[in-house]
């Protein structure tokens, strides 16, 4: 059974700033999958490239140094994602970010799907009919 938990923009945003007002919260969640990654299950902890963007997270700057650590993998919008996440954007009228997280969601080879997000009501929107575990931050 594989995992994949999703980061959109804030979450992002919180786990950079220990100052974020959310930061403790994100943490905890991140410890929790580290966690289990550790006890050897096939766990994906990622962020949508659009999602990168967005946040202004760059992976080369030393401001960004903590999350790096963290080893989030990216979701590149590839042109197959790009049409996916252009038809869901069309369709939920949602930003590109939140598309692309879509796009992650409906494209995903996993048996479990969480995102971690601020938005919990376009996420659902997003993923339309995909079972998806939303958690608010």
């Amino acid at each position: 059974m594989s995992h994949l938990v999703l980061l959109d923009n804030e979450a992002v945003q919180a786990l950079a700033d220990p100052s974020h007002p959310k930061h403790s919260h994100v943490i905890s969640h991140v410890q929790v999958v580290t966690a289990r990654k550790r006890r050897a299950m096939p766990i994906t902890l990622a962020v949508p490239t659009a999602i990168r963007v967005e946040a202004g997270w760059n992976r080369n700057s030393p401001a960004w140094s903590f999350i790096n650590r963290l080893r989030v993998a990216d979701i590149p919008l590839d042109a197959s994602y790009a049409n996916i996440a252009a038809s869901i954007r069309r369709d939920a009228q949602v930003s590109v970010a939140d598309a692309h997280i879509g796009a992650a969601i409906q494209a995903a080879a996993t048996d479990r799907i969480t995102v971690l997000t601020s938005d919990p009501r376009d996420i659902r929107r997003v993923a339309a009919d995909a079972d998806v575990t939303v958690v608010p931050i």
